[in-house]
């Protein structure tokens, strides 16, 4: 897990895993069989995972993939501050 980040941090190592993720998909549809990086993948697919779920247990979340049942009744992330408005991204 990301351990005790602030808001600012976390989404900070996000915004970190999520590109190397975005990455490393690119070099896979090059290298589709190269398996140390299949496995850097699921590595950063699953930081990423684990980040995106620990961010919206503590402030709401980031990506439909992370919103509750109880989010079903109404968009409540709405009233939330969102990214850019904690000081710039």
């Amino acid at each position: 897990m990301t351990g005790q980040m602030n808001r600012k941090e976390l989404l900070n190592h996000i915004n970190q895993v999520s590109f190397a993720v975005d990455e490393v998909k690119l070099y896979l549809d090059t290298h589709p069989c190269d398996q140390e990086a299949l496995v850097y993948f699921h590595e950063y697919s699953r930081k990423r995972n684990e980040a995106l779920n620990e961010y919206a247990r503590a402030y709401g979340p980031l990506t439909i993939d992370t919103a509750s049942e109880s989010c079903t009744e109404r968009w409540n992330w709405i009233n939330e501050p969102w990214p850019w408005q904690e000081g710039g991204c």
